[in-house]
């Protein structure tokens, strides 16, 4: 080989590898935010995790190309704005959102939402136009209340035939959470069985709730899940196990720390679903343009330590049911 060309070889190879590593460091990172009026769902929780594995198997992973940005007001709702504008300005290109008041406000950012979890109906709550074309920034998992009401009930009623009047309690300050309360009343409505309703707003509201059962004792207790209740959710356990009141959940996690039973559905799907909407998004997909989904695994939950705990005998057809049994 001659000089001249050996040169211009190895000046081609030197200038080939920079190239690369530019194109290399210059590669987009996705910033990934999570905003839910609770807790953060960041790496370490459990949804966090199943977003970042979502996203890991299509090519997003954490720490190359991919970016998260996880804030949780921890019940201080009224935080959830000021974090809303750290995100506009940090530039996060996907927002996934549990709660309806954490949806509606991201709404307005013009920033693409993913709702994963508890925000109820979005038509219903006017965050979307429909499930099938959700029209603008928002798109993601959809409840189906009056179905899983009607369920709920009648896993109670299969537990206490004889019941007639069931108390339920929801956070009244937001509007997904009294949509889904609606459509429980309503479906206690069919079942023949009587609603004591006990809204919230604030936990000082829990006081006044307990009063009113002392008064008028509910045969079973139904709460609807909230950051609201579920920062409260251990008055209520407590409450129904001194007054050995049977009670019923949204959230399986509420039978792990000590509740009767729950039917909802699981966020590990939900959560699941969400990364794969992310992705499409991240990919240069529409929210507008995808439409909503509604979760397809509802498990039936069953702690028989607490029903041991409050003298209640668990009707073996009904333990059959469940897709898990804490013993």
């Amino acid at each position: 080989m001659r000089r001249r060309e050996f040169i211009t070889l190895l000046s081609g190879a030197v200038l080939a590898g920079p190239r690369t590593a530019i194109g290399q460091t210059s590669a987009k990172v996705f910033r990934l935010g999570t905003l839910t009026p609770g807790l953060p769902r960041d790496e370490k929780s459990p949804e966090g995790m199943t977003l970042v594995r979502i996203l890991a198997e299509r090519g997003y992973a954490l720490g190359k190309n991919l970016a998260l940005d996880a804030r949780g007001a921890k019940g201080k709702i009224s935080e959830l704005p000021h974090m809303l504008e750290e995100m506009k300005s940090a530039n996060i290109d996907v927002i996934v959102t549990v709660g309806y008041k954490a949806a509606l406000l991201a709404k307005a950012t013009g920033i693409p939402v993913v709702i994963a979890f508890g925000s109820g109906d979005p038509v219903a709550t006017g965050l979307v136009n429909s499930l099938a074309r959700p029209g603008g920034t928002i798109t993601g998992i959809s409840d189906d209340a009056a179905t899983i009401s009607t369920k709920r009930l009648s896993l109670l009623k299969q537990l206490l035939p004889s019941m007639r009047r069931v108390a339920m309690l929801w956070n009244s300050d937001d509007l997904g959470m009294s949509l889904r309360y609606g459509a429980s009343a309503k479906a206690a409505e069919v079942l023949g069985v009587r609603v004591q309703a006990l809204g919230v707003r604030e936990p000082d509201d829990f006081d006044g709730v307990f009063e009113a059962m002392d008064r008028e004792p509910p045969e079973a207790i139904l709460m609807v899940s909230d950051v609201l209740t579920v920062l409260n959710r251990k008055r209520v356990f407590d409450y129904a196990a001194a007054k050995r009141i049977p009670a019923i959940y949204e959230e399986q996690q509420f039978v792990h720390d000590g509740g009767l039973m729950s039917y909802g559905a699981d966020p590990k799907e939900s959560f699941e679903r969400a990364g794969d909407f992310v992705s499409q998004i991240f990919k240069g997909r529409r929210p507008a343009d995808i439409p909503f989904e509604q979760p397809t695994r509802y498990p039936f939950v069953v702690n028989l330590r607490t029903a041991k705990a409050i003298g209640l005998e668990m009707p073996p057809t009904l333990v059959a049911l469940a897709d898990e049994v804490i013993e």
